[in-house]
């Protein structure tokens, strides 16, 4: 089995806040995170697909065509965008990175042919990644 991983950056903001709580219990738990005028982040999403390379082409998947796939389904999507409102999939959710993450795999994973995801990793901060392999 090969690994492969392809890497793409995109901006985004987002607000981390509970309606139910009051803005101090928000600010306790999410702090700056929980600014009612958003921040943003510039993220680094890490895709990595599994499989055996191709006889005729000695690919797992062409990088060039993986990367067309994850900007159509994920960058142009997410960049520079509001993750609270510009984000139909994101309504009523967290815009957490761990939720995210698993919107990004549930966008990838029927757009991938002859390969399988096997993990995304979102960077949002030097110091905060995610990853995540599809688990239930």
């Amino acid at each position: 089995m090969v690994y492969l991983t392809r890497r793409e950056h995109f901006n985004g903001a987002h607000r981390l806040y509970n309606p139910a709580w009051t803005a101090e219990k928000n600010f306790e738990v999410f702090g700056k995170c929980a600014n009612p005028n958003w921040h943003g982040h510039n993220f680094d999403l890490y895709v990595t697909v599994k499989g055996e390379p191709n006889a005729d082409t000695g690919f797992v998947v062409n990088a060039h065509e993986l990367s067309r796939i994850i900007r159509r389904e994920v960058t142009d999507k997410l960049d520079h965008k509001n993750f609270n409102l510009d984000v139909p999939e994101l309504q009523g959710v967290q815009p957490s990175i761990e939720n995210l993450v698993k919107l990004i795999w549930r966008w990838l994973v029927p757009h991938l042919h002859g390969c399988q995801l096997h993990c995304i990793r979102l960077v949002e901060t030097e110091n905060i990644y995610v990853e995540y392999y599809g688990e239930v």
